[in-house]
């Protein structure tokens, strides 16, 4: 018999003389069909090579078989990293993904969530944008019905699944490691101050400080979290009479502008200034000197926030509490921060 491109349950059922509902029935073993009608339209289905269609099949079980995902930018490593955590779990489970970026803006975040609630998309995973400070538009989706998990930049404000790292314990051990380095004047380029990750990598900044019975010197945070805004910085204060012999930055891309900064000023990374970032991006193993960077482990967030929207879809009629993952991070110790001749333990 041959194979057709378009097989449809109507040609099983006409070449069989039965009607389309008994093949769609048969083929699901419905006990009201024959064991014999069951056997020939399985047969000819499967010499026809015939495949349910995906799309009647989700508009029938009001699944489109789609994740959305909005994150701020796809360019930066950490997020690239976090996408494709999320799209090995989804294409394992048979999902697509679809992502927006919000390019940092919340109007943008805002017409994000709009074209997302449109689609078919069965859930959606978000990461707030810097400019983030009101949640309606995400409230509203979840009042709708659409599942959500934060991932990173998070929303206490909505009760959801989250998954974080341990931001405060990373940027507690990497202060430490700088302390132990010797550095007793360290600055901390920070990013905006409402957003969570900040205010625990902030909190971690702190402890590391307070144990090494280092007093805290407001005039050493910065609001400073792209490459661009650390290089002009840095080489301000370079040359200040605040000069840090430390720096911790928010992220890879500020840390490597720092470095750059400390360098056209005619200091040494890290004899002058030493620096640590956050991220362990694959750029930190390039620099000059290699950067000192805390592991955030993009995959394994991408990963295991795609497994808990996947867990609410398969779950949806059942009602348990918001559940927080939170992935343990880890100091890369590199040269842009370790002075072997200088090395004090406190």
């Amino acid at each position: 018999m041959k194979e057709s491109h378009h097989v449809t349950i109507k040609l099983i059922a006409d070449k069989l003389g039965i009607s389309a509902s008994t093949v769609s029935r048969a083929l699901k073993d419905h006990p009201d069909i024959s064991e014999a009608t069951k056997k020939a339209v399985k047969e000819l289905s499967t010499q026809l090579h015939y495949k349910p269609n995906a799309i009647a099949l989700s508009l029938l079980n009001r699944q489109s078989k789609i994740i959305g995902v909005i994150i701020p930018e796809i360019v930066h490593h950490f997020f690239s990293l976090v996408i494709s955590g999320i799209e090995e779990v989804a294409y394992n489970e048979g999902y697509g993904v679809m992502i927006f970026q919000s390019n940092e803006s919340y109007e943008r975040e805002v017409l994000n969530t709009k074209a997302l609630s449109l689609t078919m998309v069965d859930g959606l995973l978000v990461s707030l944008s810097k400019e983030t400070k009101q949640f309606d538009h995400l409230q509203d989706l979840q009042d709708r019905g659409f599942p959500l998990v934060f991932f990173d930049r998070v929303c206490n404000e909505i009760q959801a699944d989250k998954v974080i790292v341990d931001d405060a314990g990373g940027a507690y051990a990497a202060t430490k490691h700088l302390i132990e380095n010797g550095c007793r004047k360290i600055a901390f380029f920070s990013g905006p101050q409402h957003l969570f990750i900040v205010q625990n990598r902030m909190s971690g900044y702190r402890k590391a400080l307070e144990e090494a019975n280092i007093p805290l010197e407001e005039n050493l945070i910065y609001d400073c979290d792209t490459f661009e805004e650390a290089l002009v910085i840095t080489q301000r204060i370079a040359q200040s009479s605040n000069c840090p012999d430390g720096i911790f930055a928010v992220n890879d891309l500020t840390a490597i502008g720092a470095m750059l900064g400390v360098k056209r000023s005619g200091l040494r990374v890290p004899e002058d200034i030493a620096v640590v970032g956050f991220t362990n991006s694959q750029i930190a193993n390039i620099t000059d000197p290699a950067l000192s960077s805390v592991e955030q482990k993009g995959f394994e967030m991408g990963a295991e926030a795609a497994r808990l929207l996947l867990r609410r879809l398969s779950r949806k009629n059942e009602d348990y509490p918001p559940v927080t993952t939170v992935l343990e991070t880890k100091l890369v110790p590199r040269s842009s921060s370790i002075r072997v001749a200088q090395n004090i333990i406190i």
